[in-house]
């Protein structure tokens, strides 16, 4: 199966919501079995419009922005077709809700997060060195106190505390917040409140939100 669409992230809401299909599209693209749609290809053009395609031969335009890891030491499971399994989602579950509770984040949208990150791998490590299932980094686990970011429950609590904290900062939205926890809040300011332009944040974010709107994840 191969896909062709167009991408947008402009500062307008009208804009933005005429953009929303196509993220969607690009979301279900990056959650197709790898050789299906292989790596991912983009380019600007000349009304500020981002086009995304895994068929670099449409447009000479094209440049390669994302190469999917598939190394099994890169964030198992992150970003393979391969899903977890029954028992490592059930042994995470009740600390899932334990912190969504807490903290006042939607459980699912935890799960979104976790599943992106690391499949719900508690061993999962990243080459930038973070550490766990919702893969953070020690200054941030330290930050929202994490002393051992390899335990599931003061990862899943450490890393719901930054959801919620992203999602104040940015009033709510989902996608914003998402990209600050991929790319650091400090990103999406500079971008204008907006997705930052940086290849793995733009297949990150609809990676995410892809899990969240998923069947896959309604029952949380």
């Amino acid at each position: 199966m191969y896909l062709f669409l167009t991408n947008s992230l402009p500062a307008s809401k009208r804009a933005l919501r005429l953009a929303l299909p196509a993220l969607a599209v690009f979301a279900f693209m990056l959650a197709l079995p790898g050789p299906s749609w292989a790596d991912i290809y983009s380019f600007r053009d000349e009304n500020g419009v981002v086009h995304f395609s895994n068929l670099p031969h449409l447009d000479k335009r094209y440049k390669l922005v994302y190469r999917i890891p598939t190394a099994p030491s890169l964030r198992p499971n992150a970003w393979s077709a391969k899903g977890p399994s029954v028992v490592d989602i059930d042994k995470l579950v009740p600390i899932i809700d334990n912190a969504a509770r807490a903290h006042g984040v939607e459980a699912r949208l935890i799960h979104a997060v976790i599943r992106a990150e690391s499949g719900y791998n508690t061993a999962a490590v990243s080459n930038k060195g973070a550490i766990g299932v919702m893969q953070l980094i020690p200054a941030t686990g330290q930050r929202y106190g994490a002393i051992n970011l390899r335990d599931a429950t003061e990862n899943i609590f450490a890393g719901t505390r930054y959801l919620r904290d992203l999602l104040n900062m940015f009033h709510g939205n989902v996608e914003l917040a998402l990209a600050g926890y991929n790319a650091g809040e400090n990103a999406v300011i500079r971008a204008g409140n907006r997705i930052p332009p940086y290849p793995e944040t733009l297949a990150y974010v609809p990676k995410v939100m892809g899990f969240y709107r998923s069947p896959e994840l309604a029952k949380f």
